[in-house]
């Protein structure tokens, strides 16, 4: 059984982005086996303790954080309340940078997905503008390739009365007759003449005749036309609309194991559970402000009426999130009122630490609004500068500080009661 055990916990390690010595193995099985009756339930509380592990310098994990991590669930474990084999519910919150998002591209020749090694500039260059319309195109051909509509045929059978829907390309177009179907983006090369382009030509295109389908369709908006080759090099186009939809669970099934949103893999049967335990967190609850003006005596008092009205209720919110702008006046080059900021959000800091069971069961996240202090006023926005917060983590030391936008990954987990 053990065997067993070892092989889950290095599974559902890996997952995780973790590596663990032979010695951290053996510290966490033994925590485990505390639990015979909820093994999963006890790895994944202790994982999710080590996403919230600032200490940790690797991600090989080493027995003595193994043992700091323990200690502090079995030291929670013994102060909680509740008969033996007794469960809760409570929640685990994780935050994803806008800069460590994964970043994935499509490899049109090889089929397949890979990531972007490396990291990535604040300020893009010049090229960063085709490559983003490029990458947007191809994230759609590689969905629009496997409908079965526009998939080549296997065998030389009609898909419609037209003959076969494949997508062609806007190169392959010259010289030919009848039909074809295409795909690419409105543009408007010359005023009043309207162009379909791909990755490798464009095509000026004739909508006189052509019976649009429902939607909005603007310049840049990429679509599916068919149509057939004039003399005069327009293509005709007959039939416009969206690429078709992909339901999510089919999506899931066809790129499994590309982790595209940061937190992590998940196996079905996690997936499963997880959605399950979701439905038990009814009272789960996120408060979202915006516009937290710190030098607003104003905004600080109706902030602290908020405060005061989370504090008292029976399940006080998983998460608070602080959205800015933090200032009334903009951060640029004409303020001059850093140190003073800073000492507001250090007041901040003391007016949630004045709520205790805020402060005990409440995550706080800033994100930082358009005209707060930062490299650059283009989304993504970095999170705000260390110096400005620092003296509100004296306070809330587990405050969180990422990018605008940023990702949230909600997961409901169990706390164990002896």
């Amino acid at each position: 059984m053990s065997g067993q055990t070892r092989k889950k916990i290095q599974k559902k390690m890996k997952i995780r982005g973790y590596g663990l010595r032979m010695d951290a193995l053996d510290e966490i099985l033994s925590f485990v086996n505390r639990f015979p009756d909820a093994e999963d339930e006890a790895i994944d509380l202790l994982l999710d303790q080590f996403e919230h592990e600032s200490s940790l310098k690797s991600s090989i994990i080493d027995k003595e954080s193994v043992n700091r991590v323990t200690s502090v669930l079995l030291q929670a474990e013994a102060a909680a309340e509740g008969d033996s084999g007794s469960a809760s519910n409570h929640s685990a919150i994780r935050v994803i940078d806008a800069f460590l998002v994964p970043k994935f591209r499509y490899d049109s020749i090889k089929k397949h997905f890979y990531q972007h090694a490396g990291s990535l500039p604040i300020h893009g260059e010049a090229s960063a503008k085709a490559a983003l319309y490029r990458d947007r195109f191809l994230l759609l051909f590689q969905r629009v390739s496997r409908d079965q509509h526009f998939s080549r045929p296997s065998f030389d059978v009609v898909n419609s009365e037209f003959g076969s829907c494949e997508i062609s390309t806007i190169q392959s177009l010259v010289g030919q007759t009848g039909r074809r179907w295409v795909m690419g983006v409105i543009s408007q090369l010359e005023d009043g003449h309207f162009y379909l382009e791909d990755l490798a030509a464009s095509v000026e295109i004739d909508l006189s005749k052509a019976k649009i389908t429902t939607g909005f369709f603007t310049e840049n908006t990429i679509v599916v036309a068919e149509g057939e080759m004039l003399v005069d090099g327009i293509f005709q186009v007959i039939t416009c609309g969206f690429p078709p939809l992909e339901d999510r669970d089919q999506s899931l099934k066809l790129l499994a194991g590309y982790d595209f949103f940061g937190g992590g893999t998940l196996k079905k049967e996690d997936t499963l559970r997880l959605a399950d335990l979701e439905k038990r967190a009814a009272n789960d609850m996120f408060v979202i402000l915006s516009d937290i003006w710190l030098d607003n005596e104003e905004v600080m008092g109706k902030l602290e009426v908020v405060l005061d009205g989370f504090e008292s209720v029976e399940v006080v919110p998983s998460l608070f999130v602080f959205m800015g702008n933090f200032c009334s006046h903009p951060c640029n080059l004409s303020f001059h009122s850093f140190s003073s900021l800073r000492l507001q959000f250090g007041k901040l800091g003391q007016m949630i630490a004045a709520h205790p069971r805020l402060k005990e069961h409440s995550r706080f996240l800033f994100i930082p609004g358009p005209d707060d202090a930062g490299p650059s006023t283009v989304l993504p926005r970095c999170a705000l500068p260390k110096y400005l917060t620092e003296e509100l983590q004296k306070y809330i030391p587990n405050a969180i500080f990422s990018s605008n936008p940023c990702r949230l990954n909600f997961l409901i987990t169990v706390q164990l009661n002896h």
